[in-house]
């Protein structure tokens, strides 16, 4: 089994849209040229970019700012995907041991 990686992202005074996805990027440490977006946000965590990361404590969370309560919601829902998704390809092949898990710390 892997060594586990957390990391911790910081959502504390993100006002917009684009500033939350720059927080994902530079904490996910995805590439400059990560696209901003739920797709991209997605296509990368299903990526090798992401294999060494298997804990997300998501702070700030519920002080978005309304404007910003949908896009929280939906990354929430698309790591909860890619964790059932995760799940479901380690049951396939066991030699995969790739997962990442996500906790909300408020």
């Amino acid at each position: 089994m892997r060594e586990r990686k957390a990391i911790v992202l910081d959502l504390n005074g993100c006002k917009y849209l684009y500033e939350l996805h720059e927080r994902i990027r530079v904490t996910f440490d995805f590439p400059e040229w990560y696209g901003r977006n739920w797709d991209a946000f997605w296509d990368l965590l299903r990526s090798e970019i992401s294999e060494e990361i298997t804990d997300v404590e998501i702070t700030g969370l519920g002080k978005l700012p309304a404007a910003l309560k949908e896009s929280g919601e939906k990354m929430i829902e698309i790591l909860q995907e890619n964790k059932e998704y995760q799940e479901e390809a380690n049951k396939r092949n066991p030699n995969y041991d790739c997962w990442l898990d996500h906790h909300i710390i408020d």
